[in-house]
Parts: C-alpha cells; sequence; structure tokens
C-alpha cells in the first residue's frame, strides 16, 4: 500500500512563503513515478499546481504559479517539495500531492487528476491579506 503525507501548510501573510512536503512511503520497493502538487480552495474545483518526473528534469507548472512556486525532490528521502513564495490569499487552498507510478508524464497529461494512482490527505495553507 502506497501512502502519501502533506506537511508544510499553515498561516501566511501575503508575500510571505511555505514549504511543503509530501513523503512517499510504501512497504516494497518503490518503482519509479512523477509527483504533483494540486490545490483545492473552498467552493472551487481541485486544479493542478506543478508536477515533477522521477528524475527531476521534467516539470511543468499551472500558469498562476507565475515563477513563484518551486516543485522538487529527494528520491533518497522518497520526499517531494513545493516552495512558495510571494503567496497571495488567492493561493489559499487544501494542497494535495498526488503520484503515478511513470518516470515523466505528458504535459497534458499532468494537469488530469485522473491519471494519478494514489493521493495524500492534503494539507491547508492559509493566505492572510
Amino acid at each position: 500500500q502506497v501512502q502519501l503525507v502533506e506537511s508544510g501548510g499553515g498561516l501566511v501573510q501575503a508575500g510571505g512563503s511555505l514549504r511543503l512536503s509530501c513523503v512517499v512511503s510504501r512497504r516494497t520497493l518503490i518503482s519509479p513515478y512523477s509527483m504533483a502538487w494540486f490545490r483545492q480552495a473552498p467552493g472551487k474545483e481541485r486544479e493542478f499546481v506543478a508536477v515533477i518526473s522521477w528524475s527531476g528534469a521534467v516539470r511543468y507548472y499551472a500558469v498562476f504559479v507565475a515563477g513563484r512556486f518551486s516543485i522538487s525532490r529527494d528520491n533518497a528521502k522518497n520526499t517531494v517539495y513545493l516552495q512558495m513564495n510571494s503567496l497571495e490569499p488567492e493561493d489559499t487552498a487544501v494542497y494535495y500531492c498526488a503520484r503515478k507510478e511513470v518516470r515523466t508524464i505528458s504535459k497534458s497529461d499532468a494537469s488530469l487528476g485522473t491519471r494519478y494512482d494514489y493521493w495524500g490527505q492534503g494539507t491547508q495553507v492559509t493566505v492572510s491579506s
């Protein structure tokens, strides 16, 4: 069974920063996988934020990220990160990490939540104005 556990959310003022982490755990050896971050604000649909391939060489971001967020990973720690800078109140949402067991994912598939196999429980990010 694969488990994804997010952490690092919290309350921050506009313009501030947060770093989210997502740890992937599994009892058996883990095959190469791509990891993504999604978010869902109250009353809104879930939306894609960023994705990173197994090697880290391929990364895609949502347009609204606009250079403010950076996704990275440490495979030795089975952990993926989302560094979020210049946060805005519109970034307030529950942030979820998701996993797909492929080395890399196409840009067209990356933003589709249905392409991912496992999801975490989410971590709340609240940005005050």
